[in-house]
């Protein structure tokens, strides 16, 4: 599968991962928005990604202000075709008695508000798409959450269970799509003939979009490696390696790979 020139929408588009995911997807051919909380930030995150990489500034934690985010877009360059959430953060504690309110909104501000306001605006456009795709970031400490991460494992482990669920209606979408299809192909032509179900005449067939947990350990960078020299980093995963792995979502087939959780840890 090739995908065409798509519209896509990196969130956290000012780290270093916002900025490799950017650049892969613009040395591939798509048109790309990343996004930050501060102007400054997310200009030079986008002149760091490359010519063609468009940055704005956006609270996604503010619903109101995210879909003003959609229609600036979709003035500029028509609806968006994905969005990569690289959205989160980190806080950790002793164990559970410790575990803090502050914490904890922190990470479901990040994590998990920021995931649904999006989700919500933008899942019509991704639906509609020929090449539709949502992916976030969560942490193999899902699997194995531990005490010291109770708020940080279960703000993402929410996260995951809603992008899920937007699986679940792009699944529901192609099906309503591909029997509105076989509806109109069932209709007879001009010599009473009947099609049974093609996609002629530019009709949209089902399973073209798709919802992907990307599942890593941590992410690493050339910037933290220089800064700490002595660290190995054991685990981690390459902000290009996700870079590649992005692009690769947009090669694939969605019927195979909506409502995936793809290991990206070594």
């Amino acid at each position: 599968m090739s995908a065409p020139r798509l519209n896509i929408l990196v969130t956290g588009g000012s780290g270093a991962s916002g900025i490799a995911v950017a650049r892969a997807l613009r040395g591939v051919g798509h048109r790309v928005f990343t996004v930050g909380s501060d102007q400054a930030r997310i200009d030079a995150a986008a002149k760091e990604a490359g010519d063609g990489v468009t940055g704005l500034v956006c609270d996604l934690a503010q619903l109101e202000d995210v879909r003003q985010l959609r229609a600036d877009v979709s003035a500029s360059g028509g609806t968006v075709d994905g969005v990569i959430h690289l959205v989160g953060g980190w806080r950790g504690a002793k164990g559970i008695a410790d575990q803090t309110d502050e914490d904890w909104d922190f990470l479901e501000r990040g994590a998990i508000t920021t995931l649904r306001n999006v989700s919500r605006t933008f899942f019509d456009d991704i639906a509609g798409s020929p090449c539709g795709r949502f992916s976030m970031v969560s942490s193999t400490a899902v699997d194995k959450p531990t005490a010291a991460s109770a708020s940080y494992v279960a703000a993402k482990a929410a996260a995951e269970a809603w992008t899920m669920a937007m699986a679940d209606g792009f699944r529901r979408a192609a099906a309503a799509n591909g029997a509105a299809s076989n509806e109109a192909g069932d209709a007879s032509d001009g010599a009473g003939n009947r099609s049974a179900g093609n996609n002629d005449g530019g009709t949209k067939s089902a399973g073209e979009a798709a919802a992907v947990v990307l599942v890593v350990k941590a992410l690493v960078d050339d910037a933290m490696r220089r800064n700490h020299p002595d660290r190995k980093f054991p685990g981690a995963t390459d902000v290009e390696d996700l870079a590649r792995a992005v692009v690769g979502l947009f090669d694939t087939e969605a019927i195979g790979l909506n409502g995936s959780r793809l290991l990206l840890a070594p």
